[in-house]
Order: structure tokens, then C-alpha cells, then sequence
């Protein structure tokens, strides 16, 4: 990661503010705590920060970020690591917070599934949907990571392969678009003739050189250790077609679940986390900010959590110190 560091080391950690998420919401609040000088850390279940972007969507081009008419999801997280990386971050990746209790001074003390222990004096989360886990491909169990794949983070991985993808939302056409010019071929698979992918990246993916096969279902996955090629059953006419591959992506979605969150003592809507105009949580000293929280008029972009991460920052500033303002002034009128 670009300007973090991993405190993967230190058993007891002591901040004043700790996000949980380190997706494009949970980055900008680091910055923005650094910036009103809070020792922060970052923690999230996933390997490498970026939460969805990263995961999902990485080579993808984001165009409602203000500012930038484009922006690749991998650079956007680029960009957000080297904003916070000033003020030295702690990043725990790979770990999720678990329990969490009040202490009788305000602070916060939070444990984690690798038995760390976090005492904050605030709690920012900032999840997204919470821990997501992708909906398997049943018939390929037996080659994950081994040609079977449900993200991808490197479009590289998959050069001059034939590649399978299966499914008909947003992830499946965007990889289909992004992989067509460097992998040997690349075929789509959809139980249905109708997706639910933008109609833009459908027409998209119709007009190029990518071969989609509709109403089908994948109907076995053979290899020698790795994939080498599917079987793709047909709906309609009963038939089988058998594809050539060295790589399946399986984009069938996922389950989301806020996990030990729903145990914190905070409202939760629908998964979602209840907050107020201070993105202040039901329970003392915890705020929410991004796509996992929920009010009335609520609008779930990026540009909107980030607006959400430094409100919640900010109110949680004043409510660590009661002689702080919310408002520490504009950045351009720091030094530096």
C-alpha cells in the first residue's frame, strides 16, 4: 500500500479514533483525523484497503468523483492512501473488529479477531455493506484459486487466457469490457436474456468481440489441477457447449453482514446503520459515515461518504476535546 503502514505487531493499541472500513469513506476520514491532528487506525477484514473498489472493481473508471472526469478505481485508492499517508495511519488489513465495550471515561475499547486490543477515544465505521461474501459457483468449488476466481484485482492475471465469466450485473460486463483486448477470448454466461448490468456496458459488451451466451448455466468445470475448459449447458434447446479455459471469474454476486456490529448497541435499519446529522450513532462516542449508514434523503455515492466521513470526524474532534470546533477551518489555511 501506497504511504501506510501495517501495525500488525502491536497487540495493544491505543488511538483517538479507529475507523472500521477501509474503503474510499473510511480513507478520507483517516486523512481527515490526521489533518485534525487524532492518531488514527484503520481496521478491515479485507487483505488490502479500498474495500469494493478494490476488490470489485478496481480497473473500473469512476466518474462521479468531484473534480476528476475519470478516475480508475485503483487510483482513487492510490490517491486516498497518499492523502492520509502524512499523518501515519496504523492499517490493520485482514482483521475484524469483534467485541466491543464502554469504559466509564468515554473511551472505547474494541477486540479483534486477531486478538488485538483497540482503545479509542471515538469509533468511526465506515464498512460499506459490511463483510461481503461472494455467492459460490457451486460447480467449480474444487478450483478456487486454482482458474476460478470471484474478483478481479489484476486484469494482467488473466492475459491472453480464455477466460469464462459468469453472470449478468455490472461486475460481470465491466470485466468483460476491461479483459476483451488482452485475454485470448472471453465469454459471458447468463442464466437469463435480460441483466441487470448498466444498458451502456450491455450495448458495450454486444458490439465488441465478446461472445455471450444467454439462458445457459454452467454445467461443469474440468482440469488437470487447473482449468482447462467448461462445459456450458443451453436452456432452451437442451444442448452442451464446451469452452476452452484457463480462467473462470464467477461474478454472482454476494451476501452482505454487518457481523459483530449488529452487537454494539447501535440502531440498525435494514443493515443499515442509523445515524444524525452529526453521523452520530444511537451509542456514545461510535459514528457512521458512507454507504452503510442511513437517513432520511440518504444517497449512497462516494462523493456523498466522503462529505459523511469528515462530518463524523469533525463532530467526533469536538466531542473529544469540548474546548475543539467542529469546524477546524479550511485546509488551505494550514501552514504547509
Amino acid at each position: 500500500m501506497n504511504g501506510s503502514r501495517q501495525a500488525s505487531t502491536d497487540t495493544e493499541l491505543d488511538v483517538d479514533i479507529l475507523i472500521v472500513g477501509a474503503g474510499p469513506a473510511g480513507l478520507y476520514a483517516a486523512y481527515y483525523a490526521g489533518f485534525r491532528g487524532l492518531k488514527v487506525a484503520v481496521i478491515d477484514s479485507l487483505s488490502e484497503a479500498g474495500g469494493q473498489v478494490s476488490a470489485m472493481y478496481p480497473e473500473k473508471a469512476i466518474l462521479d468523483i468531484a473534480g476528476f472526469p475519470s478516475v480508475r478505481g485503483r487510483d482513487l485508492i492510490s490517491g486516498l492512501l497518499e492523502q492520509a499517508a502524512p499523518y501515519d495511519p496504523a492499517y490493520l488489513l485482514g482483521e475484524q473488529a469483534q467485541s466491543l465495550i464502554h469504559r466509564t471515561d468515554g473511551r472505547v475499547v474494541i477486540t479483534t479477531s486477531k486478538d488485538r486490543t483497540i482503545t479509542a477515544g471515538a469509533v468511526v465505521i465506515t464498512g460499506g455493506i459490511g463483510i461481503f461474501t461472494p455467492r459460490p459457483l457451486t460447480k467449480g468449488l474444487d478450483f478456487i484459486d486454482r482458474g476460478l476466481s470471484y474478483f478481479v484485482p489484476d486484469l494482467s492475471a488473466h492475459a491472453d487466457k480464455d477466460v469464462v465469466i459468469v453472470g449478468g450485473g455490472d461486475s460481470a460486463f465491466d470485466w468483460a469490457v476491461h479483459l476483451e483486448s488482452i485475454a485470448a477470448s472471453v465469454t459471458l454466461v447468463h442464466r437469463r436474456d435480460k441483466f441487470r448490468a448498466h444498458a451502456a456496458t450491455v450495448t458495450k459488451v454486444r458490439d465488441s468481440g465478446v461472445r455471450m451466451l444467454v439462458n445457459a448455466d454452467i454445467a461443469a468445470i474440468r482440469g488437470n489441477g487447473w482449468i482447462t475448459e467448461v462445459d456450458v449447458a443451453h436452456q432452451v434447446d437442451k444442448t452442451t457447449t464446451t469452452l476452452p479455459a484457463q480462467s473462470v471469474i464467477a461474478a454472482l454476486g454476494f451476501t452482505a453482514d454487518l457481523g459483530p456490529m449488529t452487537r454494539w448497541g447501535i440502531e440498525i435499519d435494514s443493515r443499515h446503520i442509523v445515524v444524525n446529522t452529526r453521523m452520530e450513532t444511537t451509542a456514545p462516542r461510535i459514528y457512521a459515515a458512507g454507504d452503510i449508514t442511513d437517513y432520511p434523503g440518504k444517497v449512497r455515492l462516494i462523493a456523498v461518504g466522503f462529505g459523511e466521513a469528515a462530518t463524523a470526524i469533525n463532530n467526533a474532534a469536538a466531542a473529544l476535546d469540548p474546548d475543539a470546533e467542529i469546524f477546524p477551518g479550511h485546509s488551505t489555511e494550514q501552514e504547509g
